[in-house]
């Protein structure tokens, strides 16, 4: 018998229990060692249970998931995709003009600045009030039109008068769209009354009209009160505002005309807008070539009086129609490359289905997908 077995029977006690511990002090259990082993295997289990949780949220596997709360979930549809890039831009108007004085008076009345003047109102004034008109054309005044005369100058002379309503056009037509008849001396003599011309001539002196293609918007006024009424005498653009992009020519291929682009304004307010003209000579450097490419406006009031002012225009470079498409945010990351999106079934049932992504909208926040996926599915999104 070992020496710690004869203490125990000797003293009755355990061995690492004091023989003179006295009467009626109880053994006590080894509580330390214990509590301590009890306490590493909580931590241990816990630390298990949060890496199987962790595990769980960043790679979902197919299967119940419990009493998890329900994901957030978008339902896959089918739709028209657009894909966009934005580039900056500059909004101002169309066209520059400079209307030229071929008169011999003094200037006497002059338009302000930003004020659009249209087929058939006056441009200036001279003298004593004589007024200078504004006609629609492409050939400059040159000569005094009165009848008799032909020639390029009195067709558009004609059309003017027609379009303005003192003119009839079949009388004209019947008479010579080139020829100064005398239905168009009777067009001018009804105009020069509109004009406030108190004795009517029905002939035009060269000073007394300027073509140019359409309504102007007056951009500086150049000649001054009390000065000749010959030379330039206003710097003008059109009333038609223009939305001017230098593009990069490694996106020229990206555009064309006809193309819709929706234009951000200065203030955050879109509008959509049209690809007018893609030019197709390059100006700058090899390295930061640029091509201009013209956008009209589908609503040009959207941009009140706006010149010179910086806006952002969103370009389509790529379309799917009818497309299978799901949220960006819907996409996983898989470790061996591509994606999958996670698809809910009945119950608390989940599973990855993996997909190939076409082209994106941030925009709409929305990307093409293909793969075993239908309308009407739901994938888990992202919670809100």
């Amino acid at each position: 018998m070992s020496d710690t077995a004869l203490d125990e029977r000797k003293t009755g006690q355990p061995a690492d229990v004091p023989a003179d511990a006295g009467p009626g002090l109880a053994p006590q259990p080894r509580r330390g060692r214990w509590l301590v082993g009890l306490i590493a295997l909580v931590v241990a289990g816990g630390v298990a249970a949060a890496w199987y949780v962790g595990r769980l949220s960043s790679h979902p596997s197919a299967g119940p998931v419990g009493n998890a709360a329900a994901p957030a979930t978008w339902t896959v549809t089918r739709q028209d995709l657009s894909e966009q890039t934005s580039v900056t831009a500059a909004l101002g108007y169309a066209g520059s003009y400079t209307v030229r004085g071929e008169g011999t008076g003094t200037l006497t009345w002059l338009p302000s600045q930003g004020r659009v003047i249209r087929q058939g109102q006056v441009l200036y004034k001279t003298d004593n009030g004589s007024p200078v008109v504004l006609l629609y054309g492409s050939v400059p005044a040159w000569r005094t039109l009165d009848e008799g005369v032909t020639g390029a100058d009195v067709t558009q002379l004609n059309r003017d008068l027609v379009r303005l309503g003192d003119a009839s056009g079949s009388q004209i037509s019947s008479l010579g769209w080139d020829y100064f008849s005398w239905e168009t001396e009777a067009g001018v003599e009804k105009l020069q009354s509109a004009l406030g011309i108190s004795s009517p001539s029905g002939s035009l002196s060269l000073g007394s009209v300027v073509f140019e293609p359409t309504a102007i918007r007056v951009s500086d006024v150049l000649g001054s009160l009390g000065s000749p009424a010959s030379g330039p005498v206003l710097a003008a653009t059109s009333d038609q505002h223009v939305v001017t992009i230098n593009l990069s020519t490694a996106q020229q291929s990206d555009v064309k005309p006809g193309d819709k682009v929706t234009v951000t304004l200065p203030d955050g307010a879109t509008t959509p807008g049209q690809i007018t003209s893609v030019g197709t000579v390059a100006s700058g450097s090899a390295s930061s070539a640029t091509i201009p490419v013209n956008v009209a406006l589908v609503h040009p009031s959207a941009a009140g009086t706006l010149d010179q002012a910086p806006v952002t225009v969103a370009i389509t470079t790529a379309s799917a129609g009818n497309a299978v498409v799901v949220p960006i945010g819907a996409l996983l990351a898989q470790p061996s490359g591509g994606y999958a999106v996670e698809v809910t079934g009945a119950g608390a049932y989940r599973r990855l289905v993996p997909v190939t992504v076409g082209i994106f909208d941030d925009t709409a926040g929305l990307v093409q997908v293909t793969g075993a996926l239908t309308r009407g599915q739901r994938v888990v999104v992202p919670a809100t």
